[in-house]
């Protein structure tokens, strides 16, 4: 895989975008989104410039599309990030101009349905960021995670490497978005699970290498759409990101959607993967914490499947902070990772 151009950083003071290229949800949910442009500002020291849409819901791929334009061409604005991801954001894809992207690169920051932008961005040579969206991350209600907001500001702010930190607990119970009293400052209490940890996978060798890689249901999408995704061999020797999202897919969803990538020739070209813990509670699915474990037991079962069969030799490591569950640690998409099976440790390049 070709090296990717990381974008300069913005420093305090600065202006940043924030955009909705999912759809205009702060519209519906506005607590959890001023309260993220309040820590932005407050605790971040970065100046929010929000665009047309950004609380429009309903708003049209092509108006969203002109947003990013505008962010990414204004050249007073240092950084874009998402407001929240959703399930639309392939649709603005085909309104994209990759000129006005790949002339003015800036980092991007989002995650989830934002596979579609960090996808693009990869085919345009462009380091961005995975993680840290303005409603999930920095609006955490309560308080920010400290692992969450560690990583988040060193990758807006810093270049090089970056030790990700292994928490022993972990949380993916939400807070009601339309609850004004967990939005006050501390209220929300979050009820947190014991974890073992990272689960490492034939940790016998270092693997380093650009990243690639994102939501599993994203990842399906594009490649059935064809977009994004290209000559399977140009993420040879890469590090495959992976995780899954709120909407709970069965295990068996989840090793069909792998297997099918295998098929395209995708799984064998990483020779590690980093696949983040599942998020196994939803308003729409409360599952209790035993079946919740037995759902990310059965995911995990179905990732190991996969690899048996498309990478039997790929380093594998599970139950990262990355995705849908607290804390979350932002990756460099495209950028460097360092996976140090002998040492248990892994570092980025921000």
């Amino acid at each position: 895989m070709d090296p990717l151009h990381y974008p300069p950083k913005p420093k305090p003071g600065d202006r940043v975008a924030i955009v909705s290229p999912s759809g205009g949800l702060p519209e519906l949910f506005p607590l959890p989104y001023e309260l993220g442009l309040r820590r932005l500002r407050e605790d971040f020291g970065l100046i929010p410039v929000e665009f047309p849409t950004t609380r429009v819901l309903g708003s049209s791929p092509a108006d969203r599309a002109a947003d990013l334009h505008a962010a990414f061409a204004d050249p007073d604005i240092k950084a874009v990030i998402c407001s929240i991801g959703g399930d639309s954001q392939i649709t603005v894809l085909p309104h994209l101009d990759a000129d006005v992207l790949r002339a003015n690169p800036k980092p991007f920051f989002g995650y989830s349905d934002a596979t579609n932008l960090l996808t693009y961005l990869h085919t345009l040579g462009i380091v961005a960021y995975h993680g840290g969206a303005i409603m999930t991350q920095f609006g955490r209600a309560g308080a920010m995670h400290p692992i969450t907001a560690d990583s988040v500001r060193a990758a807006l702010f810093t270049s090089g490497p970056f030790d990700l930190v292994e928490n022993k607990e972990f949380g993916d119970i939400d807070v009601p978005w339309d609850d004004a009293a967990a939005f006050e400052q501390h209220a929300a209490e979050y009820r947190m699970t014991e974890s073992a940890g990272w689960s490492w996978l034939r940790a016998d060798r270092v693997v380093e290498g650009p990243s690639w890689g994102g939501n599993l249901e994203i990842l399906s999408w594009l490649a059935m759409a064809d977009r994004n995704v290209g000559d399977p061999a140009r993420y040879a020797g890469g590090v495959l990101v992976l995780e899954t999202s709120e909407e709970l897919p069965s295990h068996v969803e989840v090793y069909r959607i792998l297997r099918n990538l295998g098929e395209r020739g995708l799984l064998r070209q990483f020779d590690a993967a980093l696949i983040g813990r599942p998020k196994a509670w939803a308003f729409d699915r409360q599952l209790s914490a035993e079946d919740s474990a037995r759902y990310r037991g059965d995911q995990r079962t179905a990732v190991e499947r996969a690899f048996d069969e498309y990478n039997p030799g790929a380093l594998l490591v599970f139950d990262l902070e990355i995705g849908h569950t607290e804390p979350q640690v932002v990756l460099p998409y495209g950028g460097l990772i360092r996976v140090d099976g002998p040492a248990r440790r892994i570092t980025v390049t921000y």
